[in-house]
């Protein structure tokens, strides 16, 4: 992130900043006489979510992660991508913008601390074969991760970060012959990763996956959308006969 864009976001942590001029929260932050850069960043926090400005105009504040009680919504924050397959993509801890859901779509048992979960935006099509919660993960997709489950059981699904960069894969302790085993679950022929060991101190286990949120398949939403409007237009139907015009 922007060196000023993480000034305004801290300002507007601490202040509504609605009613400041550009040169005013220029001056708070240490860069004067330039609004129009204050106004390109702004546009920026604001394009990606990072900022929260009311209808009215009346307020203007930096997204807080978690609940918001007012509205509801938990807003999660996204910090960056993972790559699917080979380790290639930088770790990085920098909110790119927050994931917004309702709290019933968060298991129970994490509901009561949002404030350890985060995103990260899939990389590549190398874990599409995977299986979380009956999902599997494609690119694009956003990937819930628990940070406190830092230490996996084999089978489970992990965020990893080898010298300095992250990916996800399907954990495995292979204890007779002392190593972890990070395997990918594709379609494509990816060889696994293996860590002795003794050299497990240059391995980082940064969280669990927790579940996938999919991105729309716009065609099929609207396919069944079309199907049930027809549907609605005929005259009531047994719960048999909605199943057969559901499945054709």
């Amino acid at each position: 992130m922007h060196i000023i864009q993480q000034k305004i976001l801290d300002l507007a942590r601490e202040r509504n900043i609605a009613g400041f001029t550009l040169r005013k929260i220029g001056e708070l932050i240490g860069v004067p006489n330039s609004p129009q850069k204050i106004k390109h960043h702004l546009n920026q926090l604001l394009g990606r979510g990072l900022l929260l400005s009311r209808a009215d105009g009346k307020e203007l504040r930096a997204v807080a992660q978690g609940l918001d009680k007012k509205s509801k919504i938990i807003s999660l924050p996204i910090i960056g991508s993972a790559n699917c397959g080979e380790a290639l993509m930088f770790a990085d801890e920098q909110i790119e913008g927050y994931l917004k859901i309702t709290p019933h779509i968060l298991p129970r048992e994490l509901a009561g601390r949002v404030n350890d979960l985060y995103i990260l935006k899939a990389v590549g099509n190398s874990m599409n074969r995977a299986s979380v919660n009956g999902k599997n993960i494609e690119n694009g997709d956003y990937v819930l991760i628990d940070k406190i489950a830092i230490a996996p059981r084999s089978g489970e699904y992990v965020v990893s970060v080898i010298d300095g960069l992250s990916n996800i894969k399907k954990y495995f302790f292979d204890a007779n012959n002392k190593q972890i085993i990070l395997s990918s679950e594709s379609m494509q022929d990816i060889p696994p990763i293996y860590i002795h060991e003794s050299d497990a101190d240059d391995y980082l286990v940064c969280g669990k996956v927790i579940d996938v949120f999919k991105q729309p398949d716009e065609e099929s939403l609207w396919q069944d959308a079309a199907g049930f409007d027809a549907i609605k237009d005929l005259e009531p139907l047994s719960c048999e006969e909605l199943e057969y015009y559901k499945n054709l």
